[in-house]
């Protein structure tokens, strides 16, 4: 994968699909009733309009190539903030969440059991979930997350401050918390009920939900006014977590055991970071992409040498990229979004 050809749009590796609209969300499906081969990733268009969409494909690892069901593709009013499928666990329904104005649940129907055009998935709107005590406005969620370990638990996170926790079968909300003291971006679960956020105030937070009233800073941007934007934690090892902030070229590793004080800052980036995800099978490994239409994975050591951290790979896009997911089910693929491309890699 070390920086491939940019002119190329398949290598081995690497293989390209291109939306009509430029992209921004994009989700791998965790859901493994499908045969093994078959990769479903969902993208969101980010038009600065009411007329978006979502179109949810499948790549076929067995053909190498995209294939698109106009049945699963749907509007969608603002550019998706994110998109998520449910974490699957065994039997559990192919569902999708997508923030925006709201939190929106959409399942996938499977062919079959329709009368009508029966032989293809279909997608319908299971519900919207509304939090805002006027109707008239919503304050526009950033991010949420979905709760690998109790998947009725979706977190989202808000321009108004605010971190909602939705039960998403009862479709209710259990808390809403005033989290930071200016616009959240990002919220990331760790544990059935706990979660962190990143906040414009420049502060990675940790909430309890035995414990409301309470949150622990773990970490502050050196310059108080620049905004943390994303916010990753490692699901194989629950003491790291990473964040990115703005218009930096770092991504800030940290241990939740030392507040305060990075672990480790990635800095090899040569603009701004834009996207982070931690390898869904090994602790020690994340990947990071940015401005420099570079995707780099890196590898944590034990101990920071003095020099720093260089990467282990890169690759090159043919511009910013603006988002990255890597696969839980199938760990050897990663999609990057960049204008209105995205691309498989296989790492």
């Amino acid at each position: 994968m070390m920086d491939s050809n940019s002119g190329q749009e398949r290598s081995e590796n690497l293989f390209t699909y291109d939306s009509p609209y430029p992209i921004y969300a994009m989700a791998f499906s965790s859901c493994d009733d499908n045969s093994k081969s078959q990769h479903r990733i969902a993208t969101g268009s980010f038009l600065e309009d009411l007329n978006n969409k979502v179109d949810i494909l499948s790549f076929d690892e067995e053909t190498l190539a995209f294939k698109t069901h106009p049945n699963l593709s749907f509007d969608h009013p603002y550019p998706p903030t994110k998109l998520m499928f449910h974490p699957s666990k065994p039997n559990s329904p192919d569902l999708l969440a997508s923030s925006g104005d709201f939190l929106r649940l959409w399942e996938i129907k499977e062919g079959g059991d329709s009368d009508s055009d029966s032989s293809s998935p279909s997608v319908v709107q299971k519900s919207l979930l509304n939090n805002s005590k006027t109707s008239e406005f919503c304050a526009p969620l950033t991010s949420f997350d979905w709760n690998p370990v109790d998947p009725r638990r979706i977190g989202t996170s808000s321009i108004d401050t605010t971190c909602t926790i939705w039960d998403v079968e009862r479709g209710v909300v259990e808390t809403q918390l005033i989290a930071h003291d200016k616009e959240v971006y990002d919220i990331a679960w760790g544990e059935a009920g706990v979660f962190a956020s990143v906040s414009a105030d420049g502060s990675v937070r940790i909430f309890d939900l035995r414990d409301k009233e309470h949150s622990t800073i773990i970490y502050e941007s050196p310059h108080p006014d620049t905004p943390l934007l994303r916010l990753a934690w490692n699901k194989q090892d629950l003491r790291y977590m990473a964040t990115i902030l703005m218009d930096s070229n770092k991504v800030v590793i940290l241990d939740i055991r030392s507040p305060t004080m990075p672990v480790a800052e990635l800095d090899r980036h040569r603009a701004s970071v834009n996207a982070i995800a931690w390898a869904p099978q090994s602790p020690r490994h994340i990947c990071s992409a940015g401005d420099d239409a570079q995707a780099l994975i890196w590898e944590l050591p034990t101990v920071a040498g003095p020099n720093g951290i260089d990467p282990m790979l890169a690759y090159s896009a043919d511009s910013e990229i603006n988002q990255l997911q890597w696969s839980v089910l199938q760990p050897d693929w990663i999609a990057i979004a960049f204008a209105s491309k995205m691309q498989l890699l296989k790492v």
